[in-house]
This record gives structure tokens, sequence and C-alpha cells, in this order.
């Protein structure tokens, strides 16, 4: 399975916020939109960093809620890894297992197409999970007659 088949399922909208938007902001947007993670684009769309929950309660943990005052710039994760929706989800959860993240922004000509979290690669490796186990029941019944 590619990431394209996980877009195809839930959809492109991603949530973008300038590198000027407050932490206060970032914060507010993240718990109105059950979302973890915004990414953060320059005017013209392209991709600069990403700013998760774990980033603005680890700068909450250091420096208190003055954190809140300061941009998503000062506190987004960058580079960003970012992958086209051709990659298939194993190298998306080896990326994410490996580089210790859960959100990859999909850009396709250079253009914010989506956003897969680790959440959609795992539901979607267990309909895959659930569809192999089936077919083997199947397979089993069948040969057990």
């Amino acid at each position: 399975m590619i990431v394209r088949d996980i877009l195809q399922k839930k959809g492109s909208k991603v949530f973008t916020l300038y590198p000027d938007a407050s932490v206060s902001e970032a914060a507010r947007t993240m718990d109105e939109n059950f979302i973890g993670a915004i990414v953060i684009t320059d005017r013209k769309g392209a991709v600069e960093g990403m700013l998760s929950e774990r980033d603005i309660v680890r700068a909450l943990a250091r420096e208190g809620s003055g954190v809140l005052g300061r941009t998503a710039q000062d506190l987004m994760t960058r580079p960003v890894h970012t992958r086209n929706p051709e990659t298939t989800l194993d190298e998306i959860m080896s990326m994410m297992t490996h580089g210790r993240f859960r959100h990859v922004p999909i850009v396709e000509n250079a253009r914010l197409v989506g956003l897969v979290s680790i959440g959609d690669v795992v539901k979607h490796r267990l309909r895959e999970m659930e569809l192999e186990v089936g077919v083997l029941r199947d397979v089993a019944r069948a040969t057990a007659h």
C-alpha cells in the first residue's frame, strides 16, 4: 500500500499556520480540531516546519507559560521530513520509527497535498492484517473439508 491510498480514504485536509503565528494560536487550533500537529508553511505554501503537541509541552516544561506568546517558528521542528504520495507504508513506518516522529507531510510537485500520522498508518496496517487473517481462515476451512 502507498500513501496515496491513505489520502484517498482520509482526505487531504491539512491544518497549516504561518511561522509568525503564536504558539497559543497553534495550541488552540490543535485543540479545536482534535489534531496533534500543524504544518508550518511560508506564504507560498512551502513546508517550513512542523509544530506538534510534543514541541509545545517540552517548551512549557522548560520555559513555563510564557512560551504561549512565542511564535510557531520558535518551537517548530525543522527540517521536516516529507514524502510523496507514492511512498510505501513500510517506508513511512520505518521513517517514523527511526526519526521518532508521528506526522509526515506529503508533498507533490512542491505542493502540500496531505499529512499522514502514525494513527493513519496503524489503522491501514490493521485493516490489511484483518483481510489476511480472513483469507487464511477461509483457506483453512476450505482445506479442512
